[in-house]
Formats: structure tokens, C-alpha cells, sequence
């Protein structure tokens, strides 16, 4: 979904859950109203390096739309970790925001609550047409044949990015393609006596995320095409093994990422003491944490063996921020107005530029700003070698059960403890006694 996600942002309440299962709540059942046209209510994600600074992006962005409409928009930053219980919260009581903004894994979840605006052809056509978004950005709004829930808003991929000074310092002329090159360099980065890479081992989203990538590129996926669950197949499990074991085996990650769930690394990596990275479009995050962008490298996600591209070779999860309009709102047009303004040419340059994602608009993504350096990168992964996150009711339990799964295994190897095909195997059977029963 996005780069600083923090831990929480995937963990639902067993209540919460059943609740959106059974798709609840007075908000689903109402077409919504015009009865107060002059105002807007909008949960917006923190998107930048601090709540602060969300509102410094957003506030003059929305004093402009209220000059354009008339329609005054009052903005709740929400942290992600309690957004999206507070949306399902919202989705059950009735009582939410008009407009707000989700994340992409969410939006399968979110439609089987039947609370959100669903993105007909009549609606797109409100806001311009459904044909202005990139494919890879509207393949993550919902369900498949279902209207989408949701409206892309920024677009963001997963990179390599490498300390440019630390790497020449250990010797190394460019960065890895594969994993085990990333491994090699690692050994020769820790040999200067610095640490390798960093990771968010208790944070549910990134573990997701990362586990995700790594079970497409051994052939694997978390979910039967049916959409059962099926976290057990050799393939996941060894993803998973893969991935914990950069820590347990490998020794690349440090034991005390295990407990990192505040974006830690990427102030690790800003501050020079780590050399590499794997974040979500961090720009922006780490130029306001005094990292100069002449200082890093940006580079794709490593793969099994030679490039990034589709199937095995994918090397990013399709990853961004939706916009969603609850159906119970009091100002449906306005809501409606909101979401093409904040989709415009000119909203999507400006705001995707302070965020360093990727603008889902066609339009807006070819223009240069978004064609150099880092923008390139993401850009070109998120058009030839990502892969969306599955669109399934379930997706959010997912998150929530797979990413504690993955959380306990680093906690193991940060204790020393072995961490063994059995061991994975018995963690990810566990996570999926957790899944809903159908």
C-alpha cells in the first residue's frame, strides 16, 4: 500500500473481522444524499514522513478545491495504525467519513462490506472515464468482475535502494540483481563494519508484501484460484523460509530489525548506518530525514536469477493508495467532485510529486517529472514486473494472520532459535486456521 506503514495497519480485531464477513452496518445500505452540500469529511492515509507533513501537502490542495466548489473539505490524517480498523469500525456503525483513502490490498476487503461507493461506469464517467487510470493501478480497486470499490490515487512499487558510499567503500561496483548477489555484498558490506539490509520484521504489511514477492518467484501463491486459502504449499513455504532466512541463515538482516515496526530501517538507512534498503517509492521519506538523493541508488528488487519481468521473475507487489466514497455520505455530489479533483492532471502531479509515488493517471505518469532517476525505477517495475496482492474478501485477514506468522519466525531467529522448513511450515498452518471457514 504504501512506504511507511506501520504494523498495526493489517491487524484486525476477530470481532471487526466477523462483522465484515457478515457485511454489516447501516452504511451499506444507503444510496447516500445531498443533504449537506457544503461540506466534506476525508480521512487521508500519512503518506509523508510524518502526520505534519501530510498536512502541509494536503491543506493547500484542499483550500483550492474549496475555492473551485464551495465545498469545505475537514482532513483527519489517520495513522496506519489505526486506519483501517477504524474504517471497518466505520463500515459497521455507519458513522464515517464521506471520503477517504484506502489501501490498494484493502479494496477487495472493504467491497465485501458493501459500505463503499461501488465505481460504475456512471460514476467513472462523473470523474472523467474509468480509461484515464494505468491497468496495473485498476487491477487493485476490487474484486474481479465487480464494480471497482475504490479509485486509484497514488501508485507505488517496492525498490532496491543502496547506499552509494558504503557500497563503494566495500568494494562494490553496482548493485545486486539477484539474491544471492545481494547476500555476497552483504558479507563484504558487514566485513566494513556496517549493517546490510534492513527490515520491518514486526510489521505485518511489510512482511506481507515481501512474502508475496518471494512465493511468485518460487511459482507460488497464497491463495488457490478458487480463492481458498493455501498457505502450506511447498512454494509459500519455502518464500518464507527465504525471506526469514536473510536473517536466520544468511545473516544479512540484523537481529534487531525483528522488532522494527516504525520504519526504523529507513531512518537506519538514511542515517549511513545501513547500506541497503527495500521500500515503497522512499524518496521523498528519506530526503526529509536529510538524506540527499545524490547519496543513494535506486535499483530493482532482486530476483532468483536473471531479470525482473512476469511470473517468476516479478519483483514487487502492485502497491498504492485507492480513494473510496461511503455510500451513506450526506453529500454524495460533492464527494464525487472531490474525487475527480483530487484525480485531476494537475492534483495528481502535484501530490505524487511531494509523496515521490506514481501518478495511476495515464496522462500524468508519461509526463517527464515522472520518466528519471527513482520515478523510472518504480515506474517501469510497476508497468512490466509487479504483481497485484489478491483481491479476495479475505485479503485483510491475510495480511493480518500471514504477516503475525512471519513477525513470530524473525522473532525466532532473532532468539537464536532455528528456523526450518517444519517450523515455517507450522507457522503458516496456523495462520491459516485463522481464515474465515466459508
Amino acid at each position: 500500500m504504501r512506504r511507511t506503514r506501520v504494523a498495526a495497519a493489517g491487524a484486525v480485531t476477530a470481532s471487526l473481522l466477523t462483522l465484515v464477513t457478515a457485511c454489516g452496518g447501516g452504511s451499506s445500505t444507503s444510496d447516500g444524499s445531498n443533504d449537506s452540500p457544503k461540506t466534506l469529511t476525508y480521512w487521508a492515509s500519512n503518506q509523508g514522513a510524518s502526520i505534519e507533513v501530510d498536512k502541509k501537502v494536503l491543506q493547500p490542495e484542499l483550500d483550492k478545491f474549496e475555492k473551485q466548489t464551495g465545498i469545505k473539505v475537514k482532513v483527519e490524517v489517520v495513522p496506519w495504525s489505526d486506519l483501517l480498523n477504524r474504517i471497518l469500525t466505520a463500515t459497521t456503525s455507519g458513522q464515517g467519513p464521506d471520503v477517504l483513502n484506502i489501501g490498494n490490498t484493502w479494496s477487495a476487503s472493504l467491497q465485501a462490506t458493501g459500505a463503499l461507493l461501488p465505481w460504475n461506469a456512471k460514476n467513472y464517467a462523473a470523474i472523467g472515464g474509468k480509461d484515464r487510470f494505468v491497468d496495473s493501478a485498476l487491477g487493485s480497486t476490487g474484486a474481479q468482475g465487480q464494480d471497482p470499490a475504490a479509485v486509484p490515487l497514488y501508485s507505488m512499487a517496492y525498490a532496491l535502494y543502496y547506499n552509494k558510499q558504503l557500497f563503494a567503500d566495500a568494494g562494490i561496483s553496482k548493485p545486486p540483481a539477484t539474491w544471492d548477489e545481494l547476500i555476497a555484498d552483504g558479507k563484504k558490506i558487514q566485513a566494513k563494519g556496517k549493517s546490510a539490509l534492513g527490515a520491518e520484521g514486526a510489521n505485518l504489511s511489510e512482511n506481507i508484501h515481501h512474502v508475496f514477492v518471494f512465493a511468485r518467484q518460487h511459482g507460488g501463491d497464497f491463495f488457490t484460484p478458487d480463492g481458498k486459502p493455501d498457505f502450506t504449499n511447498d512454494k509459500v513455504v519455502a518464500a518464507v523460509k527465504q525471506y526469514v532466512d536473510l536473517m536466520a541463515k544468511d545473516k544479512v538482516i540484523p537481529t534487531g530489525d525483528a522488532e522494527y515496526a516504525q520504519n526504523q530501517s529507513v531512518s537506519d538507512f538514511a542515517k549511513g548506518n545501513q547500506a541497503m534498503l527495500l521500500w515503497q517509492s522512499a524518496s521523498a521519506n528519506l530526503e526529509s530525514q536529510g538524506m540527499s538523493a545524490d547519496k543513494y541508488g535506486i535499483a530493482p528488487v532482486p530476483v532468483q536469477s536473471g531479470t525482473p519481468g512476469t511470473g517468476t521473475q516479478v519483483n514487487s507487489a502492485v502497491m498504492g493508495i485507492n480513494l473510496a466514497v461511503f455510500k451513506n455520505t450526506d453529500n454524495i455530489d460533492g464527494a464525487k467532485k472531490f474525487v475527480k479533483f483530487m484525480t485531476s492532471d494537475a492534483e495528481q502531479k502535484i501530490l505524487n510529486t511531494a509523496y515521490s509515488s506514481i501518478p495511476p493517471v495515464k496522462s500524468v505518469q508519461s509526463d517527464s517529472t515522472f520518466s528519471s532517476g527513482a520515478n523510472k525505477v518504480l515506474k517501469d517495475t510497476l508497468a512490466t514486473s509487479a504483481a497485484a496482492l489478491p483481491q479476495v474478501a479475505d485479503e485483510s485477514q491475510f495480511e493480518t494472520a500471514v504477516g503475525t506468522a512471519v513477525k513470530e519466525l524473525f522473532a525466532d531467529a532473532a532468539a537464536g532459535r532455528a528456523v526450518t522448513t517444519d517450523s515455517v511450515k507450522a507457522a503458516l498452518e496456523k495462520a491459516q486456521q485463522q481464515m474465515p471457514t466459508k
